[in-house]
């Protein structure tokens, strides 16, 4: 019997591959494949063979991830490859049966929003633990025999794809090709990320005591204090202080907030910020409901 919670979280997780495929089936019968415009990937590769050949799309969207699964299984989890398949059959059920109406011919509205929607679609399935295209497999793949990164590997593909289109249909459709796989890439991202996407910050400051005071006690933040030292000036570089060296962890939106509170404190403090792929524990779960 399943636990009530991982019930919950099945739920949901089934609620973004349905909204992510339902958003990916907008992008690509009521945008892209009316007005002949291609992506990326393994789904721009079945849009290329869909126009040069007229072939089934749904069914080549299924067909050409197969060899995809196959990878998968040995480079990541047979789980994994499942769920893959899953949600790819899913796709090609809704691309098939679902009537969406064409929305636009504008090819600049075609590509912007068309990306969009992708992206969308994508980045939701990707926040229910799916996936709907099967190029960061071979990515995986051929990361491994290789000194390229996945996102280096990712973007040769598709430079390969996009060049073919701009050979078979000329370069302007290659171009806003382009401009359709930069912005799903861009949703994708954000999407994933969202607006809870985390900031580390890292707080220097002779007034340490009263920063640690103001994170944990106004805004409810934990934090984690480093022992050092500041100082080393050009034209005073043997003379230094011992200080708290102050971390935290905010979403995006919090770190206007926390910078105004700081200077409050200390004007001459050094902050700075970088982003965070991916956090857990601690207090980041009051953070994210913020």
């Amino acid at each position: 019997m399943s636990h009530p919670h991982s019930l919950k979280e099945r739920m949901i997780d089934a609620a973004y591959l349905l909204g992510g495929i339902i958003s990916v089936c907008v992008a690509l019968k009521g945008l892209l494949v009316p007005n002949g415009a291609l992506d990326g990937g393994v789904t721009g590769v079945s849009l290329l063979l869909h126009e040069l050949f007229h072939w089934n799309l749904p069914l080549l969207l299924f067909l050409i991830n197969i060899p995809f699964l196959v990878l998968g299984v040995k480079q990541i989890h047979w789980k994994f490859s499942l769920k893959i398949l899953f949600s790819v059959a899913l796709l090609a059920l809704f691309l098939e049966f679902l009537p969406i109406e064409v929305l636009s011919h504008d090819r600049l509205l075609v590509s912007v929003f068309g990306g969009f929607f992708m992206g969308l679609g994508v980045g939701l399935s990707m926040r229910g633990g799916y996936a709907l295209d099967g190029i960061e497999v071979l990515a995986l793949y051929t990361l491994k025999r290789s000194g390229f990164t996945i996102s280096e590997i990712i973007l040769g593909l598709n430079v390969i794809l996009f060049a073919i289109a701009g050979f078979f249909f000329g370069i302007e459709l290659a171009l806003y090709s382009m401009l359709t796989y930069f912005i799903a890439s861009k949703t994708i991202g954000y999407v994933i990320g969202g607006i809870e996407e985390y900031t580390g910050v890292t707080i220097i400051s002779a007034e340490s005591e009263n920063i640690k005071e103001k994170l944990v006690m106004d805004l409810g933040k934990g934090i984690s204090v480093y022992k050092g030292e500041r100082g080393f000036l050009p034209d005073n570089f043997h003379q230094s202080n011992e200080v708290d060296i102050v971390f935290t962890i905010v979403t995006r939106l919090e770190v206007r907030r926390l910078k105004n509170a700081v200077k409050e404190i200390d004007p001459t403090a050094f902050v700075y910020t970088y982003s965070i792929k991916e956090a857990s524990g601690g207090v980041l779960k009051k953070i994210a409901k913020h």
